[in-house]
């Protein structure tokens, strides 16, 4: 019979937030090794775990970091809001963050285990989300922006500026943060989406019983209001919504290089 004590079994039992019973049994065919005992539940665990695999994870975290070459995002989905506030949880979407930042996606693989861990501390489906990453160039402006709700990041924004400064790049940050645009410029919105939309907007106007001559304009004014919603630089500044962000740029005489954005719930 293995030699181990009670504290033993406390001790594992907060390494890996496994019960009593469960903490036991594993020192017991661990013949007391406490790193083969954790060995065995984090497999046993995982073996469970794999049942909650399908359960829904629309919570969870978002975390940015930067580098003089880099800015990254990262999502960490969770079940639960009570989980995804948990400093476990937002140290590990930052260390996520942190290492995209500064080694890539690669580096992303090498959380597997922590991220396994987690699963078993915490009786949650988690798993990694959605991730960004902005190469810089030398001369770039960068700011990146998160916004909080009750200890975890749930709205991370990156901008990137070619001239300007810091503050302008916040200013943006911020503005995307609140008006989530999908895209920077008309150019970039796929051309079968917009084809799509013109049509059900065509539809709309034409069932509105609209003279035919009219329809040009009335078509112009629906697709630049939609443009509006999706794409940044055609958005009114939302702290001076007579400016739009294209003519903020302008007036600062910089570029907006191009942005990211990751938020929970999405």
């Amino acid at each position: 019979m293995a030699e181990f004590t009670a504290k033993d079994v406390q001790a594992l039992r907060q390494a890996t937030g496994a019960g009593m019973m469960d903490a036991k049994r594993a020192l017991e065919d661990a013949g007391g090794d406490m790193d083969q005992a954790k060995k065995l539940l984090r497999e046993r665990g995982l073996a469970k775990s794999d049942a909650r695999g399908d359960r829904e994870n629309s919570e969870g975290a978002i975390a940015v970091a930067a580098t003089p070459s880099a800015a990254t995002l990262v999502e960490l989905k969770c079940e639960t809001d009570f989980v995804a506030k948990s400093d476990q949880f937002t140290e590990l979407t930052q260390q996520l963050a942190d290492a995209l930042a500064a080694e890539g996606s690669t580096a992303l693989d090498r959380y597997k285990d922590e991220v396994d861990t987690l699963k078993l501390t915490l009786k949650e489906n988690i798993d990694i989300g959605r991730t960004a990453r902005v190469e810089l160039q030398p001369g770039q402006v960068v700011d990146t922006y998160l916004h909080r709700q009750d200890g975890r990041g749930v709205n991370g924004v990156i901008v990137v500026l070619s001239g300007g400064s810091p503050e302008l790049a916040h200013d943006i940050a911020v503005h995307i943060a609140f008006t989530k645009p999908e895209f920077l410029r008309r150019e970039d919105v796929p051309e079968e989406r917009v084809a799509k939309e013109r049509e059900a907007q065509t539809d709309i106007v034409r069932a509105q019983g609209k003279p035919e001559a009219a329809l040009p304009k009335i078509l112009e004014g629906r697709m630049s209001g939609w443009y509006r919603e999706l794409v940044l630089l055609d958005q009114p500044f939302v702290r001076n919504e007579k400016q739009t962000i294209a003519q903020l740029a302008a007036d600062a005489s910089v570029e907006v290089v191009g942005f990211a954005q990751l938020y929970v719930g999405a």
